[in-house]
């Protein structure tokens, strides 16, 4: 049959990123508990486009990924990157994979047990004679407004925050840490159980542990400067979000440290 997509281009208009997105597909990650973690991914998988091709075969990316999905480590998501890059004839590869991870978490007090949710990814990028790879974690949060506290006579406001950290990966490290260090920046970790022993700490605690935005991403850069793997951190950004429970917009602050392309 013809093969429309290796026909040549006249155009002359090289492309940055071809390939599919949106794709969900069952994988299998690292835990720290439990060795390996089954979830399910939603998967962006592109390469360059040269001038000269008309297209891409978009199945070959899906067949590539699937001989990769049950084992998503460092080691493999580089090397199905640089798999798709030759049988593509790319200059470079690129992949995203964003999925939940669940951790299951003891209330402070009482130590009852549940499950928490955290949003996390995989993305990379692998060249002819480079490559990178990083990952995401997105860690919901509880904040109290100092603000609030200093100037009120009854309480402070306080509400749900996301703290968001990208990382360029430099040395081997457990997802749980990761979560755990940002946790410990926040006014308070949240939780999926608490009974009211538990939701008293967790009150007390965040009255005690005031944060602006400002403060958490100050505290977490320190914390990702200091994390104990052999080779520090390159580069990465933290990003903090309040959802703020008396205004009707969102408080923000980001910071990045080194220098890189995350693409």
């Amino acid at each position: 049959m013809p093969d429309i997509q290796n026909e040549s281009d006249f155009r002359k208009i090289p492309l940055q990123k071809v390939g599919v997105k949106g794709v969900k597909y069952p994988i299998q990650v690292l835990d720290k508990s439990k060795n390996t973690q089954h979830t399910t991914a939603d998967v962006e998988l592109y390469v360059n486009l040269p001038q000269h091709f008309k297209g891409t075969h978009m199945s070959r990316f899906i067949e590539i990924f699937h001989k990769y999905h049950k084992d998503l480590s460092l080691t493999h998501f580089l090397s199905m990157l640089e798999e798709m890059r030759k049988k593509l004839e790319a200059e470079r590869a690129y992949g995203v994979v964003t999925f939940p991870y669940f951790i299951e978490k003891h209330a402070p007090v009482t130590k009852e047990s549940a499950i928490m949710c955290y949003k996390c990814s995989y993305e990379g990028i692998a060249g002819k004679d480079f490559h990178n790879f990083f990952i995401s974690v997105d860690v919901p949060v509880t904040t109290l407004c100092p603000c609030s506290k200093a100037i009120s006579a009854r309480g402070a406001h306080n509400q749900r925050g996301h703290v968001r950290v990208k990382l360029l990966y430099s040395d081997f490290f457990w997802i749980e840490d990761l979560i755990f260090a940002v946790e410990q920046c926040a006014s308070s970790a949240l939780y999926s159980l608490l009974k009211r022993p538990d939701e008293k700490f967790v009150t007390e605690r965040a009255y005690d542990n005031p944060r602006f935005v400002e403060d958490i991403v100050r505290e977490v850069y320190l914390a990702l400067k200091k994390f104990p793997v052999e080779r520090p951190f390159a580069w990465f950004r933290v990003e903090a979000e309040n959802e703020e429970s008396i205004h009707a917009h969102n408080a923000y602050a980001c910071a990045e440290y080194g220098s890189c392309d995350p693409f």
